[in-house]
């Protein structure tokens, strides 16, 4: 038989084991708010970024009129000139 000495030694040890699981539990949900609550301001900025560029890329592109361009514009069929198949 076990004596009483034993069983009160194996309470003492229980106590410290839900110590222990209590402060493991309360730093695993901590640690998941905190990258929780990054991630949402994480994802904020690059929708705040996503949308600034998709602005951007949507506003009209201002053309030049002048000739002064490093570009020649785009040749239409008739100024091809005489072709091989007629």
């Amino acid at each position: 038989m076990t004596n009483k000495r034993e069983k009160i030694r194996a309470q003492m040890k229980s106590r410290f084991y839900y110590m222990f699981w209590g402060a493991a539990t309360i730093a695993v949900v901590s640690g998941q708010l905190y990258v929780g609550t990054s991630y949402r301001t994480m994802a904020r900025s690059m929708n705040r970024w996503f949308e600034e560029t998709i602005d951007i890329m949507q506003e009209p592109v201002k053309q030049r009129r002048d000739s002064g361009g490093y570009y020649m514009p785009v040749p239409v069929p008739e100024n091809y000139g005489m072709t091989i198949i007629q």
